[in-house]
């Protein structure tokens, strides 16, 4: 495994990072099993959030680092509704310092390494919401604060009125990112570069389009992802996307690789990526992903699939 830091944070974080929300549904012990090669194969780094199976996924977690708290940098987020009443969801301040006990009860520890706002919340000022992450870093119950699925501008005025106030300003941004959706190199990525903010991205192999499963024109297999959901994938694989899946399928063949080890290794090439999330199911899953560290893609073929999804970067696929 590959180790750098979060940014220009002093915590150092695994390339791959563990993403925990079991989409799938896999049943506890498979869960376990997969938080568990996670760790053996040498994955620091594992993002969560209390909306996932509405707690279930922060429980198991909890679980699985007993013991062994120390050796994982912990991130979990807040804002969606963990509840029907009219103050239980949102980045108020109310709800904030509410989920944050709840999530440490669930995750049996006493602080959080990294706590992200997970979407933006168009009815809180943002200022009452830095404040509440203030206070949670002051009261030792978070270490670092940062957010995800925020544009760049409301990044930058959260940093500004972090300094303004002399606050704990974000040190992580969480986006989706991959080679059919590069629309944050426009500007968030040049921004988490500027002010040294970390940057750790999901969807890398774009639910699966990039793992060479699916094809323009092509029946998706039997019981997959996309089989349900047949007419909505032949619209995404248009003939620009599937030349970028043609080419990762090609390297991936050429290194002995799979495409979606491709697709993760392109993505930890990007400047200012600190970590690559990923969503495995079952512990095989893992392996997969841990592949995509330990070797680069040459610069010819690196330049090769900047090429091909050159139009991304304007208009990325939202999948």
């Amino acid at each position: 495994m590959e180790y750098t830091n979060l940014g220009t944070a002093g915590v150092k974080v695994s390339r791959i990072c563990l993403g925990t929300a079991f989409r799938a549904g896999p049943d506890d012990a498979t869960c376990l099993a997969t938080i568990d090669r996670a760790i053996d194969q040498g994955i620091n780094f594992i993002d969560c959030a209390n909306a996932y199976g509405r707690g279930r996924s922060e429980s198991l977690l909890g679980q699985a680092l007993q013991g062994r708290r120390d050796r994982v940098v912990l991130t979990t987020k807040v804002r969606s509704a963990m509840g029907e009443g009219p103050n239980d969801s949102g980045l108020s301040r109310v709800h904030i310092m509410r989920q944050v006990e709840d999530s440490l009860q669930r995750l049996q520890t006493d602080y959080i390494d990294l706590y992200l706002a997970h979407s933006v919340d168009p009815e809180t000022p943002i200022e009452e919401t830095l404040r509440a992450f203030d206070d949670l870093v002051r009261q030792g119950k978070v270490r670092y604060t940062g957010c995800s699925n925020y544009p760049a501008w409301q990044v930058c005025k959260a940093l500004w009125i972090s300094d303004r106030r002399h606050q704990t300003a974000f040190a992580c941004c969480q986006e989706h990112f991959n080679l059919l959706d590069r629309r944050i190199e426009r500007e968030l990525v040049p921004l988490c570069l500027a002010e040294g903010l970390g940057l750790m991205t999901y969807s890398a192999v774009a639910v699966g389009l990039l793992t060479g499963q699916y094809r323009r024109g092509q029946t998706p297999p039997a019981h997959s992802l996309w089989a349900r959901r047949e007419q909505h994938l032949q619209k995404l694989l248009t003939p620009e996307t599937d030349r970028v899946i043609e080419a990762v399928c090609t390297m991936a063949a050429a290194y002995g690789k799979t495409p979606a080890q491709v697709a993760i290794a392109w993505v930890l090439s990007r400047p200012g990526i600190s970590a690559a999330m990923v969503g495995p199911d079952a512990p095989e899953h893992v392996d997969d992903a841990v592949g995509a560290c330990g070797w680069t893609l040459s610069q010819a073929e690196l330049h090769q699939l900047d090429e091909l999804s050159a139009w991304a970067v304007a208009h990325g696929q939202v999948i």
